[in-house]
């Protein structure tokens, strides 16, 4: 019997018209769409479906991102399949938390809402991201410690990727030193802060509040967690680790581990582009992965159902 784990992308996902065959083929998910619209005030059909400049800008790109997620999700769970564990990239993981049933989908949405203007916010402050190709994660780790200034490990994808974080300043000669320390490639990535470092740890405490509003619920699918790494069961645990998911390292490599080790056999990416996919190559190439971005993706469930 399959054992399959819905995954979900974070920003830089977001792309013109994602979603609108869902929304214009099945009615669960142009429910998500229309709720979302009336819940936040704000048109997200246009927000996602027509060219506009707003996509791009953090605070527009988290709502429009998990809405499609879950607007996609739902499709996905009409099809009759239940994941044994979830877990998403960054925001993804909001979409993660929502599909384990630890959080409604309004309640999710809200929270995103605020999450991208707060992070939006904070960026102020000035800051930059750039990905790491080809060197040990302990190298990197060393040369942002011996870097002066705040430059730290934001992500680690999978083998070969990771991407630093912090002063741009800093991550610019890190990058330059990393490059000596043998990184085959170091690229200065188009994101508008530092996210998931340190200099954004402000904005997570401005989100405290809001998740404190949240009814959390129990469920028994668990979800893995960016911050930790680990299986989260209890919902009583999880505001707090979103409350610090803002600001420190997204553990997606040693996620995917955890839930292979869970006897995982089948991923399945929900939401535009095959960003996650591509990670799992690297991560292990046994193990199945799919993504769902299209309605014509969906007959790639019909053949796992089958």
């Amino acid at each position: 019997m399959m054992k399959a784990a819905f995954i979900f992308p974070g920003q830089g996902a977001q792309k013109i018209g994602m979603g609108k065959d869902f929304y214009e083929t099945f009615e669960v998910s142009k429910a998500v769409y229309d709720q979302a619209s009336s819940w936040l005030g704000m048109d997200v059909c246009e927000l996602c479906f027509e060219e506009n400049d707003r996509l791009n800008i953090t605070r527009y790109t988290q709502v429009g991102l998990l809405t499609t997620e879950l607007a996609i999700l739902k499709a996905v769970e009409e099809k009759g399949i239940r994941p044994v564990v979830t877990a998403g990239l960054s925001l993804g993981e909001y979409a993660a938390i929502t599909a384990a049933g630890k959080i409604s989908l309004e309640d999710a949405l809200r929270v995103i809402d605020k999450r991208g203007l707060y992070m939006q916010e904070a960026v102020s402050v000035g800051g930059a991201m750039s990905a790491v190709i080809g060197l040990d994660m302990e190298v990197i780790r060393k040369v942002c410690e011996e870097t002066e200034g705040i430059v730290e490990v934001a992500n680690d994808n999978c083998p070969g990727q990771t991407v630093i974080s912090g002063e741009a300043e800093a991550v610019a000669a890190a990058g330059e030193a990393l490059k000596t320390a043998g990184a085959r490639m170091v690229t200065p990535l188009k994101v508008s802060g530092p996210f998931h470092s340190s200099m954004l740890k402000g904005a997570g405490e401005r989100l405290k509040p809001e998740l404190e509003k949240v009814q959390w619920m129990h469920s028994d699918i668990p979800y893995v967690s960016n911050t930790t790494a680990e299986l989260v069961e209890d919902q009583d645990k999880i505001l707090p680790l979103l409350v610090r998911q803002v600001s420190e390292s997204v553990r997606w490599q040693e996620d995917v581990k955890v839930m292979i080790d869970m006897g995982v056999d089948t991923f399945i990416e929900i939401g535009p582009g095959k960003t996650l996919a591509g990670f799992m190559k690297r991560i292990d190439r046994k193990i199945k992965c799919i993504n769902i971005e299209t309605v014509k993706d969906m007959e790639k469930l019909e053949a796992l159902i089958c």
